[in-house]
């Protein structure tokens, strides 16, 4: 009997325990089934829109196939050459650069082509749109720009990138680039210049066997902003053109241009350069009129133009790069600085002959004063008269040193009368008319003044302006 109570004590507890389970299972069962019936029944609980957000979606790479293809072969690999279309849009001509030859811009690049890989199904045949993060998962043309210095894809806030795809598979590939090339500038007619550079694109690894680059609608590819300006220069013209390129060790290309032409603007050059160098040249043809025995009015007006001239040639030549032919600029400044340069060399010649003149006459004043007076060594007597009339205070200098003996003759003794034979010596005064006016004095000083002026600086006031001013004739008619 110990021995069948033991198997019946378990068996009695599995059962209790089964009973219960089941009990419970059947209470949910019919708890939810309760909830259904009561829906069914029409009650008061109304229906709940499903949530969107936690609906599965289809992914746009399911849905384009990305993942189904090799993105790393251009379309049609092994096929014809992909035709892509390019425009461009200008934003903005943000510099121009003399000292760098460069110039920076600002556009929209946009190319065109079709892969039928991302082709899709639509009812509503409409495209799709997506940004740079797709553009790293397909295949894209690798155009780059020819002669680019510096160059980047604005990335505020986000990557200026946009990839429009349509149902049949036409790509439009768009990104907003900045961009810094070279142009070869000539600047032998600097300031009166006009420049022409172009912007080249063209595909860095596939040659025109594998991609042909072309303009997609001709000239009208190219649009620009109308309220682009700059500072020194004039827009004239935009335009396209396109070309092959060869490398001798890859091949051929497709190249296209994006062409302009730039008209400096000549008025702040004529402000701060073709005008003061003017007035400077002017400046030092007032030398020619100060008298020349003015010794520091005369050199320090003509070191006070040149040193303005070499300033000036100095500022100019700073900002410019330093090519090694003559710009038209340098021809102006360069000439001026001459004209200026020779007023200077003009009085060291005047006041050098001036002195030589002034010392050749005063050794012929004193040979002839040593010639005019004789011995009166040995003379019995002197004569002294007096010649009426009116004479100038320079012909009263011009006697002195003669004899100064009274107007009134003495008496002769009558011991002189026996000598005859002696030679006499008759000493002459001449008196200065007390009645000499002011307007006499100017008269004579004018006179002087006029003395003074040496021949050359009589020349020099004619021979200068008229040189300077054919220059300027001939040099803005070669240039204008």
């Amino acid at each position: 009997m110990p021995g069948l109570t033991k198997p019946l004590i378990s068996t009695l507890l599995l059962c209790i325990v089964f009973t219960g389970e089941c009990r419970r299972h059947g209470h949910r069962v019919r708890r939810w089934t309760g909830t259904v019936e009561n829906q069914k029944h029409g009650t008061s609980l109304s229906k709940k829109p499903p949530d969107v957000t936690k609906s599965r979606k289809l992914k746009t790479e399911q849905l384009l196939k990305v993942d189904d293809h090799d993105f790393t072969m251009r379309p049609a690999f092994g096929g014809p050459a992909i035709p892509v279309g390019v425009d461009v849009q200008v934003e903005s001509l943000d510099s121009i650069s003399e000292v760098d030859m460069d110039f920076t811009m600002t556009l929209y690049l946009r190319h065109y082509w079709k892969d039928e890989r991302l082709s899709f199904t639509s009812t509503t045949n409409k495209s799709m749109t997506f940004d740079g993060r797709l553009v790293k998962k397909i295949w894209v043309p690798d155009v780059f720009f020819v002669h680019s210095k510096r160059s980047f894809i604005h990335d505020t806030t986000t990557e200026n990138i946009m990839l429009r795809v349509f149902p049949d598979g036409h790509v439009l590939y768009s990104l907003r680039v900045t961009v810094t090339a070279a142009c070869n500038m000539d600047f032998s007619r600097f300031p009166l210049d006009s420049q022409s550079c172009s912007l080249e694109l063209e595909s860095y690894a596939y040659t025109d066997e594998d991609l042909m680059l072309y303009w997609k609608s001709g000239d009208e590819s190219l649009s620009t902003d109308d309220k682009i300006s700059l500072s020194q220069f004039l827009i004239q013209k935009f335009h396209t053109t396109s070309r092959l390129a060869f490398y001798s060790s890859t091949g051929w290309y497709n190249r296209l241009y994006i062409n302009f032409t730039l008209r400096r603007h000549i008025f702040f050059f004529l402000l701060q350069t073709y005008f003061p160098a003017t007035l400077m040249v002017m400046l030092s043809w007032v030398s020619f009129w100060i008298d020349r025995r003015a010794v520091p009015a005369r050199v320090s007006l003509g070191i006070t133009t040149v040193l303005t001239m070499s300033t000036i040639i100095t500022g100019v030549n700073a900002s410019m790069p330093r090519v090694s032919y003559i710009k038209a600029v340098d021809i102006y400044l360069w000439v001026s600085f001459v004209f200026v340069f020779l007023s200077v060399l003009e009085y060291a010649a005047v006041n050098y002959l001036s002195t030589v003149q002034d010392r050749r006459e005063r050794k012929l004043r004193e040979r002839a004063r040593s010639q005019s007076i004789p011995c009166t060594c040995g003379m019995s007597q002197t004569r002294t008269m007096m010649l009426d009339g009116t004479y100038s205070e320079a012909d009263t200098n011009s006697l002195a040193g003669y004899t100064e003996d009274p107007m009134v003759p003495e008496e002769e003794p009558e011991e002189m009368h026996e000598v005859s034979e002696k030679p006499e010596h008759m000493v002459v005064h001449l008196s200065v008319s007390s009645e000499s006016t002011t307007t006499k004095k100017k008269g004579i000083r004018a006179l002087n003044i006029i003395q003074n002026t040496h021949a050359i600086d009589k020349y020099s006031r004619m021979l200068f302006p008229g040189s300077y001013i054919f220059f300027n004739l001939i040099y803005w008619s070669v240039y204008c």
